[in-house]
């Protein structure tokens, strides 16, 4: 398979935005702005609370539903937590594993992410495991490092043959929610360093077979340029995913 073979993949995460009506026509105003749109894959991922209204307004289009955490217990005395299974049953198709505000404000860890990973891809779900460097990590010049490592363990113990569900995010957290972006070169030269990860791992043509996004605060201006760099396919959108013109602007931008 050719690098320019791999689909796009355009994830909205909403974060804690959107109550559930008004979740279900944000979901129906952004596919009015991209039906007929076929050249990337669309996800949007959601609260808890929103899945199963959201659910039933992306029923029959082209856009996939997501979550954004998921616990890795498949049940049992975990008060406040969902589990991958019941995260299936509602129709949720991808979920957001290890995010920098998961990791920054709720004590998310390598490890707790693998497990998250291992959950969601057990139960048929597609991991978007999330890897970024802090600013002063880049700062000290020890992103290729940080970056490798969070791919390794959140990739321990997952067999190749569960790859295909797998999407690996790169976010740098000094470029979140900031209005701050890597250039289009930085942003590529890491996911590249991610893309070598999963050589070393899994061999050459899994890492060439490996979806990798940029998600530090991509949005309509930006995405073109970050879009057109051979590593990234594609981005994990925030605050953009809840405007549905820019959205689709985004969208528009990944079209193969």
């Amino acid at each position: 398979m050719s690098v320019r073979k791999r689909r796009k993949v355009i994830a909205g995460n909403w974060k804690m935005n959107m109550t559930p009506s008004s979740a279900k026509e944000l979901a129906k105003n952004i596919y009015e702005q991209i039906k007929g749109k076929r050249g990337c894959d669309v996800v949007i991922c959601v609260p808890f609370v929103d899945i199963p209204a959201v659910a039933q307004a992306v029923k029959g289009t082209m856009i996939k539903l997501g979550a954004q955490n998921v616990h890795y217990e498949e049940k049992g005395a975990y008060t406040g937590e969902v589990s991958a299974e019941m995260l299936k049953e509602c129709g949720v198709q991808y979920v957001i594993v290890g995010h920098s505000e998961r990791r920054q404000y709720f004590g998310e860890t390598d490890e707790t992410v693998n497990k998250r990973a291992k959950a969601a891809l057990n139960a048929g779900l597609t991991a978007i495991i999330c890897v970024g460097e802090q600013l002063w990590e880049r700062e000290c010049g020890i992103t290729a490092e940080v970056v490798s490592r969070q791919t390794k363990l959140a990739l321990y113990d997952v067999p190749e043959e569960q790859l295909a569900h797998v999407i690996i995010a790169y976010e740098p957290v000094w470029a979140i929610g900031t209005g701050k972006t890597a250039t289009n070169e930085q942003a590529d030269e890491v996911c590249g360093i991610i893309r070598s990860v999963i050589a070393d791992k899994y061999g050459k043509q899994a890492a060439k077979q490996m979806i990798v996004q940029y998600g530090g605060s991509m949005n309509a201006k930006n995405a073109e340029g970050l879009l057109a760099m051979e590593n990234i396919d594609g981005g994990l959108i925030g605050g953009a995913s809840l405007k549905p013109a820019d959205f689709a602007v985004i969208v528009n931008a990944a079209q193969q």
